[in-house]
């Protein structure tokens, strides 16, 4: 892409409401790729306003930056994404989606239960944990983790 058709950091964090660190970062992180004009200045490509915008929203569904990166990744460099791509990068995220929201449910109906217990090593756990059993698993509140109780 010539020079002249890319946009100035500025001008990309405005249309994200991104801070300039902000963007820099996520650069640093391989999320974007921008090149440098002949001034040495940075210039993006207008995808990558849908890519950050990406970024943004796959956050807030829980994906870390390198699943995130690795999304960004089945992204054509050549072209701007088309629907089609994001229809594609969509439907895989589905899968995540549901479990976060199973995940949240779970949490949600058992919390008062759990919520002082953690199922880590009391005796008596609305959940019935006799001898820890939960413990063999891992650590952590396993049955809010999905571990369900053994019978």
């Amino acid at each position: 892409m010539p020079p002249s058709d890319g946009l100035p950091i500025g001008a990309l964090a405005e249309r994200t409401g991104l801070a300039v660190s902000a963007i820099r970062y996520y650069e640093d992180q391989g999320l974007i790729a921008p090149w440098r004009n002949p001034g040495g200045q940075r210039r993006y490509q207008r995808a990558d306003i849908r890519r950050l915008s990406f970024v943004m929203i796959a956050q807030q569904f829980g994906l870390s930056l390198p699943e995130i990166r690795e999304v960004l990744s089945g992204l054509p460099g050549n072209r701007t994404p088309t629907k089609a791509d994001w229809n594609r990068i969509s439907k895989g995220l589905r899968k995540h989606l549901d479990e976060r929201i199973s995940t949240l449910l779970r949490l949600r109906d058992n919390l008062d239960g759990c919520i002082g217990c953690g199922c880590l090593s009391l005796p008596n756990c609305r959940l019935y944990n006799p001898e820890d059993r939960a413990k063999k698993r891992g650590s952590g509140p396993r049955y809010l983790m999905g571990d369900t109780p053994e019978t």
